[in-house]
């Protein structure tokens, strides 16, 4: 870790009494709101797709969430560094678009535990982490791209099919993209609920107040070939490349070493603890991680890990309350869920298009996946994200291509986090 030094600019007030942590401490709460409502409707598609009933799905997002915050106050706690977990939420993605597989919800939660086994596997051996770390940009990029498409064109055939209540999401999530970039995802969700609000007064829709009580539904796991294949793999693959590792590299560029031994232990044994109540993945935060560990957080770098215990405080609430975001989801008109889930993921959609497609010598086989992933087809009951990931290597192999000499990532001996671009 790397501790501020004297030469580092900060105000007496950022080096102690109560004003020195209030900035690490509003930095953790927006986290954890910015995070939670910019992608919860996500966890809940990618649940309700593979086999979850409504009391399923909400056991998993309170199970998910409840494990990821404890697992930013134990990381964070214990390192003195401000360590973001996180959802999966390209995961998330990717479940939204699989079905249910052979053996329904149960072969799922199975695969959402064999999935914490691995996560857990990459931090005790060295060798597996730097495997995942090899997996090319380019290809698990396309795939994670064609994956989103489908959810993207969301907000299209939204506007298209019930545009009075999908147009002010979207008005609102342009407008705030313009002046609030941060919050436009949020403040989508919350002009979701209004509309929400209004379609249920102008129905008459009663609310069930037990749908609103937290609940955990246990569901024994059950490994499938169509799970592990379908489910468990992809997962896994799409979590670390997407998440564990970038959120390493954001670290790194911030001036902080993750311990990768320590934040895989702690990941993957949340994600096992969560999978038998719903919960699909827990990982460190990528994109998010800037919001605690960046300057936003305070000048004084040594209390910047109060940001991530308190994002973990607030997740935990959160989750908590998670069966009420829930019961809105099901309350919502047509297309508005599948609006916001859109809206959410077009940032990373960008993102993910432009990893893929930034090696010329690449972009044949990293076409080659993204139509792939983006066909949604299923053969011999594993799903596209699979198919697209296979066809990507052999089309390289083909091809020749070999990997950027920038581009090599390897775990150390000691189980530190790989050397990531």
């Amino acid at each position: 870790m790397r501790r501020a030094t004297p030469t580092d600019p900060a105000p007496d007030a950022a080096r102690g009494g109560p004003e020195g942590w209030s900035r690490p401490v509003s930095a953790g709460v927006v986290s954890a709101l910015v995070g939670f409502t910019s992608a919860f409707v996500v966890v809940l598609a990618g649940l309700t797709s593979v086999g979850a009933d409504p009391d399923q799905a909400a056991s998993g997002l309170l199970a998910v969430t409840v494990t990821m915050g404890l697992s930013c106050i134990v990381l964070a706690w214990s390192t003195r560094m401000p360590i973001t977990s996180a959802w999966s939420t390209p995961g998330a993605a990717l479940l939204a678009t699989t079905g249910v597989v052979d053996g329904g919800w149960p072969a799922a939660v199975g695969a959402f535990l064999l999935t914490g086994v691995l996560v857990v596997l990459t931090g005790l051996v060295p060798p597996l982490g730097a495997l995942v770390a090899r997996i090319p940009t380019s290809v698990a990029q396309a795939m994670l791209a064609g994956v989103l498409l489908q959810l993207c064109l969301g907000p299209v055939t939204g506007l298209a099919a019930n545009p009075l209540a999908v147009a002010p999401v979207v008005v609102v999530w342009l407008l705030a993209l313009r002046f609030l970039p941060r919050w436009a995802a949020p403040l989508a969700f919350v002009t979701a609920a209004v509309v929400v609000g209004v379609h249920v007064a102008a129905s008459g829709t009663s609310v069930d107040g037990a749908a609103l009580v937290p609940r955990v539904a246990l569901t024994a796991p059950v490994l499938t070939l169509g799970g592990v294949v379908g489910i468990a793999l992809p997962l896994y693959l799409v979590t670390m490349a997407s998440q564990n590792v970038p959120g390493v590299a954001v670290m790194k560029g911030l001036g902080y070493e993750v311990p990768w031994r320590r934040s895989m232990l702690v990941t993957g044994a949340a994600t096992m603890l969560s999978a038998p109540a719903g919960g699909h993945a827990v990982n460190l935060a990528a994109i998010s991680a800037a919001l605690a560990a960046g300057p936003e957080a305070g000048e004084d770098r040594d209390r910047r890990w109060a940001a991530s215990v308190t994002a973990g405080g607030v997740l935990v609430v959160l989750g908590i309350g998670s069966a009420a975001f829930a019961a809105l989801v099901s309350l919502a008109p047509a297309g508005v869920v599948a609006a916001v889930a859109g809206l959410a993921l077009l940032g990373t959609l960008a993102s993910s298009l432009r990893a893929a497609l930034a090696e010329p010598d690449e972009q044949v086989a990293a076409v080659v996946v993204f139509v792939t992933a983006a066909s949604g087809i299923a053969i011999a009951g594993v799903n596209a994200a699979f198919w697209a990931l296979l066809a990507g290597l052999v089309v390289r192999a083909v091809l020749g291509v070999r990997r950027p000499a920038g581009d090599r990532s390897a775990a150390t001996a000691d189980g530190r986090a790989p050397r990531v671009p």
